[in-house]
């Protein structure tokens, strides 16, 4: 099991979130330490913190919540990408990748090598036309390596919806900082949580031979 990598950021107190969002909070209410039994945590947070999926209900009226994504979405082959651009993600770009109906996409970008301990508005995020583009082939899952596959300053609400509507299922919040361009094995499995917008996931990839 050791050539799994996980590619999920951790959880903890102060860590970075959406601005806006209630922070993460992990609160001990039981304490082996001061004289309890047992330990025993309460901890708050959205369900869009860290790494995460977003449902079509996060965006959509009506869209399935993450308890009715096929666990088929997330558990099989998936394919890192390498994204030269610093500002988007663009058309221009995934044409040299000749994306295929079906597939699972990570996209590795700048964000990778700019480890997420404070919030930056100029990750590097999908275009509106790539997400049109992604959407038009009939990609199966993308996932990102920061908060958002939308852009903060920009389009943020009409990126999610052109991919969420095409049936794009979406991982954000990863960390693909130890994996290379290629061909893996992923597993990312959202907590299920009935009726819900999304839900924290546990991402791990393993690569594959070739």
């Amino acid at each position: 099991m050791n050539n799994w990598v996980d590619i999920s950021i951790d959880n903890k107190n102060g860590m970075v979130v959406w601005p806006g969002d209630p922070e993460y909070s992990m609160k001990r209410i039981h304490d082996i330490d001061k004289g309890d039994t047992l330990n025993l945590s309460l901890i708050t947070m959205t369900s869009h913190t860290g790494t995460h999926m977003d449902a079509p209900l996060h965006w959509i009226r009506g869209g399935k919540s993450i308890d009715e994504m096929p666990l088929s979405i997330t558990v099989g082959t998936a394919r890192v990408i390498e994204i030269k651009d610093t500002e988007s993600i663009k058309v221009s770009e995934l044409k040299d990748y000749a994306l295929k109906k079906g597939e699972r996409i990570l996209f590795k970008t700048l964000n990778s090598k700019n480890r997420m301990d404070k919030f930056t508005g100029d990750f590097v995020y999908i275009s509106v036309e790539a997400a049109r583009y992604i959407s038009q082939i009939g990609v199966l899952m993308v996932g990102v390596d920061y908060l958002s596959v939308g852009g903060y300053h920009t389009d943020g609400q009409l990126i999610h919806t052109t991919l969420l509507e095409a049936g794009v299922w979406i991982i954000e919040g990863l960390d693909l900082s130890l994996a290379d361009s290629g061909e893996y094995e992923l597993v990312c499995l959202p907590l299920k949580l009935l009726g819900c917008d999304g839900a924290p996931s546990r991402s791990i990839l393993r690569k594959l031979a070739g």
